[in-house]
């Protein structure tokens, strides 16, 4: 079972990205202003580039399933608290732990990874 599964219960979509390119949000008019256009923060940008409240932390899951030296760890868990990625629970080595961090920080979005409640073992 792969990141993606396990984390979110998600099969990889078709066309999912690491660091999809942002679809504009349609904000509803008011009486006085026209539809306007924002864009979506990278942190929350989905797996198609949609808006997605947990965007960052699976995008890193896809990441972390996309890199062939990383197997599914199931004693670790990939969150997000606005754009810094949380790692918890137990990873095997810290050249592991090491190598998950270094692909967290590559996501489109991570200013910060946060392995404060992750152990070695």
């Amino acid at each position: 079972m792969g990141w993606l599964k396990r984390l979110f219960g998600l099969e990889k979509p078709e066309n999912a990205e690491v660091n999809p390119t942002a679809q504009a949000i349609r904000q509803a008019p008011s009486s006085n202003v026209a539809t306007a256009t924002q864009s979506i923060p990278p942190e929350r940008l989905g797996l198609s580039g949609e808006y997605d409240q947990s965007g960052l932390a699976k995008r890193v899951a896809l990441a972390f399933d996309q890199d062939p030296q990383l197997e599914d760890v199931d004693t670790l868990w990939v969150a997000q608290t606005g754009s810094t990625v949380v790692l918890k629970g137990k990873v095997p080595s810290q050249e592991i732990l090491n190598k998950m961090i270094s692909v967290a920080r590559s996501v489109n979005g991570t200013t910060d990874v946060d392995t404060n409640q992750a152990t070695i073992g």
